[in-house]
C-alpha cells in the first residue's frame, strides 16, 4: 500500500473560458469541482495506476465533508483526520485560448495540537502496512514548522521511504531527515538552494538529506540527480492545456517506480509522460491512458554530463 498525506486539502474548482480579459467581465464556460490538494491528487493517479492508495490528512467543514463524499464517490480510500476547522477551497482559472491556467490559493485551516496528535497516531498505523509514503503540499497553521522532518523520521523508523514535495522552510526542515525523494519544481529549488544550476541545486539538496532529487522543469520536462546517476527526461513536445497537477503525476509515477525497484531512467520516462498527459486532461488529477501509452515511447532520457558547478558541490543549502 502507497499512502498520500495531504495536510492542507481543499476542494479544487476549475473554471474553463476561452480567454481572460483582465480587469473585466469574464463568462465562465465550464466549472467543475473535486476533492483536491497535491497529495490527493498523487493518490488518483496512483490508484488509477493500479496501486492500493490510502489518502490522509486533515478535512473540516462543509468542505471538509464534500471533500470525503468525492473520494468516497470516486472509490478512493481515505482516512482524513476531522478538524474543527474548515478545509480550504483553490481555483485555476483555464484560460483555453492561450493554454495556460492561473490559482488562487486559499490559506487553509489552523490546526489544534491535538488534532495534529491525532493525525500523528493515524499516520504511525498506516506506516504499519505501507510500503511508501508521499508528503505533498503546504502545511496550514497550528502543525509544527518541521511537521515534514517528523513524519519523514517516523517512517524512516518504521522503514518506509518518504517521497516529500513541498517548497521553502517545510522543504528544507523535511531535508534533514532524509527523503528517498524530493521533487521541488525550478522556481522551488531556486528559492530553496540559491539562483544555481538545476544539476548544482539538486545536488545541493541531496547534501542537506535528500537522497534523490527530481527537479521538474515545465515544458523541459526533469532533471535527476541520485546516487546511481544524473538524468535529464524531456517529452516528445510542447503540450499545451491545464498544467495543475501535472507535478502531482509526476511524483506519482516516481513513487509506483520506487516500490517497484524500477530503474531510473525508466522511471524518469514514465513520469514525464504521465505529466504531459496529465496537462492534456482537464482536471488535475486526471490523466487519459491512451495520451500516456501514446507519449511514453516518445520521452527522451539521457544521462546528464555536466559543466563544473558554479558552486562547490556539497554547500549547505540556506536556512
Amino acid at each position: 500500500m502507497i499512502f498520500t498525506v495531504t495536510l492542507n486539502a481543499a476542494i479544487d474548482t476549475t473554471y474553463r473560458l476561452d480567454r481572460v480579459v483582465p480587469h473585466g467581465s469574464n463568462r465562465v464556460a465550464a466549472v467543475a469541482e473535486r476533492a483536491g490538494g497535491k497529495g490527493v491528487n498523487v493518490a488518483r493517479v496512483l490508484a488509477a495506476l493500479g496501486h492500493d492508495t490510502v489518502a490522509t490528512g486533515f478535512a473540516g467543514g462543509a468542505t471538509g465533508r464534500q471533500l470525503r463524499a468525492d473520494l468516497a464517490e470516486a472509490g478512493l480510500r481515505e482516512e482524513f483526520v476531522p478538524i474543527g476547522g474548515t478545509t480550504r477551497r483553490t481555483v485555476t482559472v483555464v484560460e483555453q485560448a492561450a493554454g495556460d491556467a492561473t490559482v488562487y490559493l486559499e490559506p487553509g485551516p489552523v490546526v489544534s495540537a491535538d488534532e495534529w496528535s491525532h493525525f500523528t497516531d493515524r499516520y504511525r498505523r498506516l506506516l504499519r502496512t505501507a510500503e511508501a509514503v508521499v508528503l505533498s503540499g503546504s502545511l496550514p497553521a497550528g502543525v509544527p514548522e518541521d511537521a515534514y522532518g517528523i513524519l519523514i523520521t517516523l517512517a524512516t523508523e518504521a522503514g518506509v521511504p518518504a517521497v516529500l514535495d513541498a517548497q521553502g522552510p517545510a522543504l528544507l526542515a523535511g531535508l534533514a531527515a532524509g527523503p528517498a525523494l524530493v521533487k521541488p519544481n525550478a522556481a522551488e529549488l531556486v528559492a530553496t538552494a540559491g539562483p544555481v544550476t538545476p544539476l548544482t541545486g539538486a545536488r545541493k539538496l541531496r547534501a542537506a538529506g535528500a537522497r534523490a532529487v527530481a527537479v521538474s522543469l515545465g515544458p523541459g520536462g526533469l532533471l535527476l540527480s541520485s546516487p546511481e546517476g544524473d538524468w535529464r527526461a524531456r517529452p516528445p513536445q510542447d503540450v499545451r492545456g491545464n498544467p495543475t497537477g501535472a507535478g502531482d503525476s509526476a511524483v506519482a509515477a516516481l513513487t509506483a517506480g520506487l516500490v517497484a525497484g524500477t530503474p531510473w531512467p525508466e522511471r524518469l520516462a514514465q513520469a514525464v509522460a504521465l505529466s504531459a498527459a496529465t496537462v492534456l486532461a482537464p482536471l488535475a488529477g486526471g490523466f487519459d491512458p491512451a495520451d500516456h501509452l501514446r507519449l511514453l515511447p516518445r520521452v527522451t532520457v539521457h544521462p546528464v554530463y555536466p559543466a563544473p558547478p558554479s558552486a562547490p558541490e556539497g554547500a549547505p543549502c540556506p536556512s
